[in-house]
């Protein structure tokens, strides 16, 4: 995995959602939680794994509604942070953090009935595995984030700490299909790349936002999207 170091720090963890979530970054956040709520409820008395789930803020928030769900991340630091965040909303009791790894999920074939990962495919290095191993323990539906390469995302990538992998969509479909699954759904989000929105705030995020969804409802904006949000069955 690309920037495992860093990713691990204790200080990075501390500083994680202040960083990406504060100023133009909530709205970041808002729609993250949409777009994984539209993929995989209703999550009631569903078995879910989260993959590399850091600071647990879609794992609290499937709990909240009822699921029975693993988060799995490579660092504990980050594993502590979720720990606090189930504890502070009251769901620890329906939540099993856990370390380990994507590549090698501990777990038995389809096991849960929902698999997911946010922010994970643009750090991985072996793609096409770790989609595999979801799509093994899964035995009904995958959802996943991609950051794509004919999208603004490339004009700062080269500025992050641990570099980011860049996908087209048919190099997607391409590990959808390798791994088994069949596409049911995709959504495409974003023609302004993340790192725009953190750096602004939110009186500023708002109105630019407003626009980059009016142009990405066209077709050219499913062309120019930075991220796309993919939904498998298996």
């Amino acid at each position: 995995m690309k920037g495992q170091e860093w990713y691990q720090a204790d200080s990075v963890a501390e500083e994680y959602d202040a960083k990406r979530f504060s100023r133009g970054g909530r709205l970041i956040d808002r729609r993250e939680k949409e777009a994984v709520l539209d993929a995989v409820a209703p999550v009631e008395d569903k078995r879910v794994l989260e993959i590399a789930c850091g600071t647990g803020r879609f794992t609290a928030m499937l709990a909240e509604r009822g699921a029975d769900i693993v988060g799995l991340d490579i660092s504990d630091a980050m594993l502590s942070q979720g720990r606090e965040k189930a504890r502070r909303a009251g769901v620890s009791n329906r939540i099993e953090f856990m370390r380990g790894d994507a590549a090698r999920l501990p777990f038995p074939d389809d096991h849960f009935d929902i698999v997911f990962a946010m922010r994970f495919f643009h750090l991985a290095d072996t793609p096409a595995k770790f989609l595999a191993e979801m799509a093994r323990v899964s035995k009904r539906r995958v959802f996943f984030d991609t950051f794509n390469g004919a999208s603004l995302r490339v004009l700062y990538n080269w500025a992050l700490p641990m570099g980011s992998r860049l996908y087209s969509g048919s190099e997607v479909e391409r590990l959808v299909t390798d791994a088994g699954l069949h596409l049911a759904n995709q959504t495409h989000d974003f023609l302004l790349p993340y790192g725009f929105y953190r750096k602004v705030p939110n009186a500023v995020a708002d109105p630019f936002r407003n626009a980059d969804t009016k142009l990405g409802a066209t077709p050219l904006g499913n062309v120019l999207a930075s991220v796309s949000y993919w939904t498998a069955e298996v």
